[in-house]
């Protein structure tokens, strides 16, 4: 067999999708996490606000807990518990970003959760709390909230929200093709 019959039965590698444009969505949401943040905590004291539309405030707000403000009274631990949960968090996203990026959807979820990620464990790391100040209240959620008002977030909070909607339909998606191949 001669070298070129050889070469043209073998099967060429393919080239894996690159891992950059993530890594730059991630740095995106990262960085206007922060740059938001840092404008909030430059313009505002704790506790002040202004009314943008009747439902939507910007308002400085400290969270030391998680979600909902989750453990926010727990005497100070929880700062570097929810710090190292956000790291060892971030390594996974970024272990599952590089080896499923060719996956637009998952690989946009990823990303997300991993700006918004970093962008928390920023804050716990820097303050002692995570800057929030996005501030929507309506009166229908009065049963829910005091007054109305969703708990207060920021962007990378709606980039974690993004990230896990996006896993969400993926799954779905996922699911979906796998049952048509089946049937």
């Amino acid at each position: 067999m001669s070298p070129t019959t050889h070469s043209s039965t073998q099967v060429s590698p393919t080239t894996p999708a690159p891992l950059w444009p993530w890594l730059v969505w991630a740095g995106v949401v990262l960085g206007l996490d922060q740059l938001t943040k840092v404008l909030i905590l430059m313009n505002y004291q704790w506790g002040e606000g202004t009314v943008v539309t009747s439902f939507f405030n910007i308002v400085r707000v400290h969270n030391t807990g998680a979600a909902f403000s989750f453990l926010a009274d727990a005497g100070g631990w929880q700062r570097w518990f929810f710090t190292a949960v956000g790291i060892v968090a971030a390594g996974f996203m970024g272990w599952m970003l590089k080896h499923h990026r060719e996956s637009k959807l998952f690989a946009l979820a990823m990303s997300s959760l991993l700006g918004g990620a970093i962008g928390n464990v920023i804050d716990r790391v820097l303050y002692g709390y995570v800057v929030d100040f996005l501030d929507f209240h309506w009166s229908w959620l009065d049963v829910l909230f005091y007054r109305g008002h969703f708990p207060a977030f920021n962007l990378a909070d709606s980039a974690i929200t993004l990230g896990a909607i996006c896993l969400i339909l993926d799954e779905i998606l996922s699911i979906r093709r796998g049952s048509r191949h089946q049937g």
